[in-house]
């Protein structure tokens, strides 16, 4: 019912899986993940509470291969279909017997693919050729092997859900709660095309974009993003413009009063100085 890829990267560290399925909310299903532990997929008939084992193995010192072996021998979860990635980039993943047709794992260096139900045998090569080939960061990798999986059949049912999940190789701080990237798409008619526009908007947010984000976000913040490109690219009229504009909507003054210690906010008082 499900295809989903897991993933190391060898820069940064960071672990991460992208997931997508003809269920709702498949990111609160498939995918489990601990900074500094692991990553995990758990599908087709696979009890709810395995992700949680699976990362407490993990947590206890079990290499992947481990955990893994463990639970094809385990007569409740027969059925189930699982793969796990460690922090060292060690991977291991196994479909049991009584996964739904079509269904299959390949495993590669630091990252593995699997899915059951799938519309054609081609869906797995696909998305490990995919991951294999693609450049950039880690979530974009993923991504890159999700859509090829969509786009070689995907689940055979259809497509209702996708999820991305990174987070960090290292453990979680007070500082840094170790998540990298957590985004989800519950119920689409394309949920693979909607999370890669998601993930394009929070690399907007992440390298301040103003330009995208004036387009994209919400339409009560987009006079403040205007704002903001137009201080970037030091066009006075078209940032006095937004600011405006913003000021006329209700609320928005005392929040630019308030945020005047703002680096951003205060860039762009200054450029109408």
């Amino acid at each position: 019912m499900t295809f989903s890829v897991l993933g190391r990267d060898p820069d940064t560290g960071d672990l991460g899986i992208a997931v997508s399925s003809c269920i709702l909310a498949v990111g609160r299903a498939v995918p489990s993940a601990r900074p500094g532990v692991g990553v995990v997929a758990v599908q087709a008939r696979s009890r709810r509470g395995l992700g949680n084992a699976l990362l407490g193995g993990l947590a206890d010192g079990l290499a992947p291969n481990d955990l893994v072996k463990r639970a094809a021998h385990a007569a409740e979860d027969a059925d189930r279909q699982i793969a796990v990635l460690d922090p060292a980039g060690r991977v291991a993943a196994d479909t049991g017997q009584g996964s739904f047709p079509v269904s299959g794992h390949v495993v590669g260096e630091q990252f593995s693919v699997q899915g059951n139900m799938l519309a054609s045998a081609e869906v797995l090569p696909a998305m490990a050729q995919a991951f294999a080939a693609a450049r950039g960061g880690l979530p974009d990798r993923l991504l890159a092997a999700l859509t090829a999986g969509q786009d070689a059949g995907g689940d055979l049912r259809g497509r209702q859900s996708a999820s991305l999940l990174v987070v960090s190789g290292t453990p979680a701080t007070d500082e840094d709660d170790g998540v990298r990237m957590d985004l989800r798409v519950d119920d689409s008619g394309d949920p693979v095309a909607q999370l890669r526009m998601l993930r394009n908007l929070q690399r907007a947010y992440d390298e301040r974009d103003y330009e995208t984000l004036a387009l994209f976000a919400p339409e009560g913040a987009r006079d403040l993003y205007a704002a903001l490109a137009a201080s970037q690219r030091g066009d006075r009229q078209a940032a006095r413009q937004a600011l405006e504009a913003m000021r006329s909507r209700p609320g928005w003054s005392a929040w630019l009063a308030s945020m005047a210690g703002d680096a951003r906010v205060a860039a762009v008082s200054r450029l109408l100085d």
